[in-house]
């Protein structure tokens, strides 16, 4: 049989504009992946009743499952309904299984359906209506031309437990009572790594896969690092070697990227920092310039995060350092406040006021404006001072928008910081 394909349908007006990112797509694709379902293609648009019909007649013609997310809630502009009934002729009805799930979720939360809300009951006739255990907007699903078509809230969370909770069994049955059987599992590892540019970690990885071998290998480049990927390809089973080879060039990855390479899977940065500091029973203070909280704001993301975490400083102006930090004023008329110097003097101050283990530093520019033939926007200094009398002062050079040299400043802090956690293991 052949590997079934999806496609994925994200639905609402502010994707298409630049007010908000799809990122419901990259959990669908992981969750179908592991049932061994390939998405093969990926669709946008807007709150426009018929171009969603369009687009529902384009994904019948070339998948088998389908996928939509968003556009059931209860303002005008929420029209997934109304277009899934009208793409397949089916009539839109108030179903008293969605209707009494709604009412119970108000309930819960202390509040009595409008008549907007009321709307969010209306699914397509022969539909199945798919249960919300976290929101008030119910999903369903249906069969059109031999493809199962199961419309999602948009909200990630409520989209998450239903694709969990409803989706996932809905397709295993599907599958067991139609006799067919899904394809191996798509396998994918992932990697993820700072302090090198995306054509250096391609260079380092360069022939790990042989023409032939039956998996991907992927690089996506951002703010936060250079992400690895090794996934076997979706149109063949992967029988034992083959997830014994992914797993051989897992190790390769590790081993070409070691000194880059911090964390794998969903990990991430301030996750894997977290977890190091707690395990040696050591306390951090930061001190944020140019990244104005953003590194605390990291850390205190992670739970648990009060057992190493003590506090953080938001110094921005010279004032600040000095008042704040007992930096001296001098010294930032010396060097400037962008210098190692005063990193380094940021770090031993927040260190010393707090009473804790190390401190942790960062300043730069962040741009657009601001930089200097000699002190150009992106120029960074991220300092660590641990009481030894040996601090760490390093300087980096970032490029891009404001934004994005805020995260790399954040993520190199957070590098900084990990390196010297992993140097005092290794003591």
């Amino acid at each position: 049989m052949n590997q079934l394909g999806a496609e994925t349908i994200a639905i609402g007006t502010e994707l298409l504009i630049g007010g908000r990112s799809d990122a419901n797509s990259l959990f669908l694709a992981d969750e179908l992946g592991k049932l061994g379902i390939a998405v093969r293609f990926k669709s946008v648009v807007g709150d426009e009743r018929q171009d969603i019909v369009t687009v529902i007649h384009a994904a019948v013609k070339r998948a088998q499952v389908i996928i939509m997310t968003g556009g059931l809630g209860p303002t005008v502009d929420d029209c997934t309904r109304e277009a899934v009934a009208y793409a397949t002729g089916h009539r839109l009805g108030r179903r008293k299984e969605a209707l009494e799930g709604m009412m119970a979720r108000l309930a819960q939360w202390g509040r009595i359906p409008n008549s907007a809300q009321l709307r969010q009951a209306m699914i397509p006739s022969g539909a199945t209506v798919l249960k919300n255990p976290v929101g008030s907007a119910p999903g369903f699903c249906l069969t059109w031309k031999k493809a199962l078509i199961i419309c999602l809230p948009g909200v990630p969370r409520e989209m998450e437990e239903m694709m969990r909770q409803e989706v996932v069994p809905l397709l295993r049955a599907a599958s067991e009572s139609s006799g067919r059987s899904f394809q191996a599992p798509i396998s994918r590892q992932v990697f993820h790594t700072f302090g090198l540019a995306e054509a250096d970690v391609d260079a380092k990885l360069k022939g790990l896969i042989s023409k032939g071998v039956p998996i991907d290998l992927g690089l996506l480049a951002s703010p936060m690092g250079v992400l690895v990927s090794l996934t076997t390809k979706g149109n063949r089973p992967v029988p034992e070697k083959n997830r014994d080879l992914l797993q051989k060039l897992a190790s390769s990855v590790r081993s070409r990227l070691s000194d880059w390479l911090f964390a794998e899977g969903h990990d991430s940065m301030e996750a894997v920092v977290g977890r190091e500091l707690a395990t040696r029973g050591l306390m951090l203070a930061v001190a944020e310039s140019c990244t104005g909280g953003l590194i605390g704001h990291r850390l205190t993301q992670v739970a648990g995060s009060s057992a190493y975490v003590d506090r953080g400083a938001v110094c921005y102006s010279n004032r600040a350092k000095t008042e704040m930090l007992g930096v001296p004023a001098e010294l930032i008329a010396r060097h400037g406040a962008v210098s190692k110097e005063v990193a380094a003097a940021m770090a031993r101050g927040i260190r010393e006021r707090a009473n804790v283990s190390v401190g942790l530093s960062v300043t730069g520019i962040a741009g657009p404006g601001g930089g200097t033939e000699t002190k150009p926007v992106g120029l960074v200094y991220v300092g660590l001072d641990d009481g030894t009398g040996r601090p760490i002062a390093q300087e980096f050079r970032f490029h891009g928008d404001r934004n994005a040299i805020k995260q790399r400043s954040s993520q190199a802090a957070l590098d900084v910081l990990r390196r010297w956690l992993l140097d005092k293991a290794l003591k």
